[in-house]
C-alpha cells in the first residue's frame, strides 16, 4: 500500500509573518519573517506538501473581509515565489468564537482534515508549527504532530532539527 505524502503545516501570524499582537490584514502591516522563504523552499525541495492553517477571526468581527485576507495571501504567494518557494494551499477560518462554536477554528481540526483529504497527506508523517497551544491541539486532533514555538521564531533550524528537511 502506498503511503501518503508528508506535509508541513504552518500557522500564519507569528510563524510566517511577524506577530503584531493584533489582527493583520493590511499589506503594509504584513511582514514575512526572515528565513521563512528559505524554509518553505527547503520543504518544497524535500517533497513536503506545505499548507497554512490560520484563524482569521477579524472577518467574523467585521474588521476586514475575505477579500482583504485573499489580498494578503496573494502577496505572501508572490513574496515566496520571488525566493523560489511556494505554498500548496492556505486554509483559514473566518469565524470568531463569540459567534458560536465552529469546527474549522483551531483548536478544531476541520481545516487539517480538508488538506489531508485534498492532498492525500499521511498525517502521522507530518508536522504543524504554531505559536499557540490551539495550533498544537488542532494538529494533534488530526493525527499530525504539533510543535509549539515562540512567536517569530526562526523556522529553518526547527525543520532541520525535526528532520523534516
Amino acid at each position: 500500500m502506498e503511503r501518503g505524502k508528508a506535509a508541513l503545516f504552518l500557522d500564519r501570524d507569528g510563524v510566517i509573518n511577524r506577530e503584531r499582537g493584533m489582527h493583520t490584514w493590511r499589506l503594509d502591516e504584513f511582514e514575512v519573517l526572515p528565513g521563512v522563504p528559505g524554509a518553505v523552499r527547503a520543504a518544497n525541495a524535500a517533497g513536503l506538501v506545505v499548507v497554512v492553517i490560520t484563524n482569521q477571526s477579524g472577518i467574523g468581527l467585521g474588521l476586514y473581509g475575505h477579500a482583504d485576507v485573499e489580498r494578503v495571501h496573494a502577496y505572501l504567494h508572490r513574496q515566496l515565489a520571488k525566493e523560489g518557494a511556494h505554498l500548496d494551499a492556505v486554509y483559514y477560518c473566518p469565524h470568531h468564537p463569540e459567534q458560536g462554536r465552529c469546527l474549522c477554528r483551531k483548536p478544531g481540526n476541520l481545516l487539517f482534515q480538508r488538506a489531508i483529504a485534498r492532498f492525500g497527506i499521511d498525517a502521522a508523517r507530518s508536522l504543524m508549527v504554531g505559536d499557540r497551544q490551539r495550533d498544537v491541539e488542532a494538529a494533534n486532533a488530526a493525527g499530525v504532530r504539533g510543535i509549539l514555538v515562540a512567536p517569530d521564531a526562526p523556522l529553518l533550524p526547527l525543520l532541520q532539527q525535526e528532520q523534516m528537511i
